[in-house]
């Protein structure tokens, strides 16, 4: 090995052996997500973390040594580890330690990975000029300690396996998922690998997908609209102060996004915090516009985004061509839902556009049939508008789609619901680790985030327009809730968040995905779709496939 190659870490052996595709994802993407059993790893190992104690030379062991935290590596292995523990054996050689909160299988033979993890801690102690012929596997649940025999052979096959690991991980893609494996519902990045969604989508499984995509975390968005307002820290908690009002407090752990409107001040600390939670803060106009975000360390998902940088031109056409093919099938199933009078001529134009977006020869004819159907389906918008609403309706109705500025309440709440929308699917972006601006479909010109409107182009019809008919057809928002100027319309405060209340309750909607037909929600099906499109960029998965509802 020479002295510039980066170490592996022995634990990164305990992965390998245990999902060649998770150590893939720790090792050389970086990629980590908490759980329950990860939190409960670190505090069983508050104990042996504490660094205490140093290892004598080799030829003066033997006089009780007890080491814990001991950080060891070899370049000439290729090999670095922290061990927990250390202990005299007694007879001149040293016993590695390796605490594991679990168990041990069920016929009570160790694990084999933790074997492999322990084997290399013992092959450096050796390459240290340390005698060692046996380690300890402690699992802490049943307080149990399993001595494991080491020779040559053992100490072989751990630095081979790590050569292996080092030969998959210069690959440009991961490995293929495990297939119906019991490994993956407790594995902590399932969410990001969707073992059984990419099975299926490769057909390499036959069974349907199980249901163990993580459920939707507690954390949500934290809006603060109110024109003045300061965010500021207090105890762990997101603290928002405003002008005649007694402050407002969220725990930081339900914080997913913090999304400041107008001349709102957040503080440095606020900043920092957020930042390596892993929060993104996003900054919008005072009627709603999406100006910026800001995110501590970007992803280290670095091939991703070369890949993203670099995908050709016919790719990009065939994921461009899925998305608005689902788009306009999304819009068709809304109108068909909600239309109040006979609509069959424009859903049977719908259909016929959808099939010919799937075989669009070039952007620019797919870009005339996304227009044509738009104009269809926007001109029948105000149809599925309730009477209570009618004057809303005509007055869309006369003016038809039109944007900055909004002449009219529908097109004011069209445009405030898709920025919202923008916002979710850039921070959804940010955290798989793709870049917002490199797009498929829409130019990136103009400074415009082209992936994420690319990708919320199919979530238009599902999650903002039917927001939208919601709050129009209950009542939840009125003519009182906009104001008009010389220039157009706007929503006032009160009446934007009413928008943010309803446009969050319609992603909590728990919806069956259409492909792998367990039910998730809206909020979680974003990150599912944004995946997808990751593992299609880089090169895993063949083909972009659309939500799409019936």
């Amino acid at each position: 090995m020479t002295a510039d190659i980066e170490l592996l870490p022995a634990r990164m052996l305990n992965e390998y052996v245990y999902c060649p595709r998770l150590f893939y994802f720790e090792w050389v993407d970086k990629r980590w997500a908490p759980s329950h059993d990860t939190e409960h790893g670190s505090f069983v190992h508050r104990a042996v973390d504490k660094r205490a104690g140093s290892l004598p030379e080799p030829e003066d062991v033997g006089n009780g040594v007890k080491v814990t935290a001991l950080q060891i590596e070899s370049h000439a292995l290729g090999l670095v580890a922290v061990l927990d523990r250390v202990d005299d054996g007694g007879d001149g050689t040293l016993i590695p330690v390796d605490t594991k909160k679990g168990k041990p299988s069920e016929s009570g033979a160790p694990w084999s990975a933790d074997v492999v993890q322990l084997y290399a801690q013992a092959a450096l102690l050796r390459d240290a000029g340390y005698e060692v012929d046996r380690g300890v596997l402690y699992y802490a649940e049943i307080n149990r300690r399993i001595t494991i025999p080491i020779g040559d052979v053992e100490v072989a096959a751990a630095i081979e396996l790590a050569d292996e690991a080092r030969e998959v991980a210069a690959r440009p893609t991961p490995p293929l998922p495990l297939v119906a494996s019991n490994r993956c519902p407790r594995c902590s990045l399932v969410g990001l690998c969707m073992p059984d969604e990419t099975n299926a989508l490769l057909r390499r499984d036959d069974e349907p997908p199980r249901r163990i995509v993580p459920r939707d975390p507690d954390a949500r968005p934290v809006y603060v609209t109110t024109p003045g307002a300061a965010v500021g820290i207090k105890g762990g908690r997101l603290r928002v102060v405003q002008k005649g009002a007694a402050p407002v407090e969220v725990r930081l752990i339900d914080v997913a996004q913090l999304c400041v409107y107008g001349s709102v001040q957040v503080s440095t600390q606020v900043l920092t915090e957020l930042w390596s939670r892993g929060v993104p803060v996003l900054w919008f106009s005072y009627n709603g516009w999406l100006r910026g975000w800001a995110q501590g360390e970007m992803s280290k998902y670095v091939q991703l985004r070369i890949a993203q940088a670099q995908v050709s031109e016919q790719r990009s056409l065939a994921i461009a061509t899925a998305i608005v093919a689902g788009k306009i099938k999304n819009s068709r199933t809304l109108l068909r839902r909600n239309a109040r009078t006979d609509v069959s001529p424009q859903l049977s134009a719908l259909a016929g556009m959808a099939e010919s977006a799937r075989s669009a020869a070039s952007a620019a004819e797919l870009l005339g049939i996304e227009g044509a159907a738009a104009r269809v389906y926007f001109g029948e918008f105000s149809g599925m508008v309730s009477d209570s609403n009618a004057e809303l309706a005509e007055e869309f109705d006369t003016n038809g789609r039109r944007r900055r500025p909004a002449p009219d309440p529908i097109n004011a709440l069209l445009g405030y619901v898709y920025a919202l929308l923008v916002k979710d699917v850039v921070a959804v972006c940010l955290a798989v680790g793709l870049d917002p601006y490199i797009g498929v479909y829409h130019k990136p010109r103009y400074g415009r985030p082209a992936l994420a409107l690319d990708l919320m182009e199919e979530f238009r019809p599902l999650l903002a327009d039917s927001a939208i008919l919601s709050m129009l057809n209950n009542g939840e928002v009125t003519s009182g809730d906009f104001e008009r100027r010389s220039r157009g319309c706007w929503l006032t405060l009160q009446g934007r968040r009413k928008v943010i209340r309803a446009y969050e309750r319609r992603l909590d909607v728990q919806v069956t995905h259409p492909v792998f037909r367990y039910k998730i929600s809206y909020r979680r099906v974003l990150d599912v779709q944004a995946r997808i499109l990751a593992g299609v960029l880089i090169g895993e998965l063949r083909q972009y496939t659309p939500m799409v509802t019936r």
